[in-house]
């Protein structure tokens, strides 16, 4: 079994560098089966939200795997038609009640909605003082949307979730992170397969190293400090995508990933989503 580092969030709190997402993942046997072999393989974090609708299944698997409450790292978020004050905080409640849990590791506030996030994020530091979630952050926030959070609230964000790959590095996104010590969590880390592991540079570091590609994206993530959350329901993808804190690639190697940058998503924009 892998032994998954932390980094540590800016209230203290460990937080796994690697998880398992579970969008996409069907409700039922499917996202527990992923589930447990996750938490079998090692994995500690897992990353749910109220609009995946997967959240019974993942609070079922977490009970049914023996691993102690406190050594996992349970992620949600609240979703856009949730969004507003009074809403979010009864949101986070039918979420826990699905999960089946008593508190949260990380809520997150989904998307932007504009108007809404702000108050929204409000919610969520009521949560926190409350001690209903040990960690509050934001998904799919650009600067400005960070700089409106920040200048209205109390508990700055802990994390930002968002779209980053090799073809979208999150380069000045992720610099205004590092100042304000809030972590960037990258979510559809290998792009959904595909297309990035046909990349020249990645093959050749695949081969060079070996590894498999995704291995090879997922230490440039690790190393880069970014915590990444790869998804898979197939249990030997799933162990596959942890073992990678047994090698290192070199700097010089670092710079040809990050020199795939084409700031091209595969996801929505978050100034241009129909919330």
């Amino acid at each position: 079994m892998i032994s998954i580092p932390t980094v540590t969030l800016h209230n203290g709190v460990e937080m796994p560098i690697l998880g398992l997402g579970v969008w996409r993942v069907k409700e039922g046997q499917e996202v527990k089966t992923a589930v447990k072999a996750a938490i079998q393989a090692g994995y500690r974090a897992i990353d749910t939200a109220a609009v995946y609708q997967n959240e019974e299944g993942v609070g079922e698997a977490i009970r049914e795997a023996g691993v102690p409450r406190e050594d996992l790292f349970i992620t949600t978020k609240v979703w856009n038609s949730d969004q507003g004050y009074e809403s979010t905080l009864a949101a986070f409640e039918t979420s826990l009640q699905k999960l089946g849990l008593d508190y949260l590791d990380l809520y997150l506030v989904h998307w932007p909605v504009k108007g809404k996030y702000v108050d929204t994020y409000r919610a969520l530091e009521k949560l926190y003082k409350d001690g209903k979630v040990r960690a509050i952050g934001v998904s799919n926030f650009n600067i400005h949307h960070l700089e409106d959070v920040m200048n209205g609230c109390e508990v700055k964000p802990m994390v930002n979730q968002v779209e980053l790959h090799p073809k979208m590095a999150q380069v000045e996104l992720r610099e205004f992170c590092r100042k304000h010590d809030i972590q960037i969590e990258a979510w559809s880390p290998l792009m959904q397969g595909g297309e990035i592991f046909e990349s020249e540079i990645i093959c050749e570091l695949a081969k060079k190293y070996s590894k498999t590609p995704a291995q090879i994206i997922l230490r440039w993530d690790v190393q880069s400090g970014i915590v990444t959350i790869p998804k898979s329901i197939t249990p030997s993808r799933i162990q596959e995508n942890c073992q990678v804190f047994d090698f290192e690639l070199s700097a010089e190697d670092m710079e040809k990933i990050n020199a795939l940058n084409e700031k091209r998503r595969i996801g929505p924009d978050p100034d241009n989503f129909d919330f």
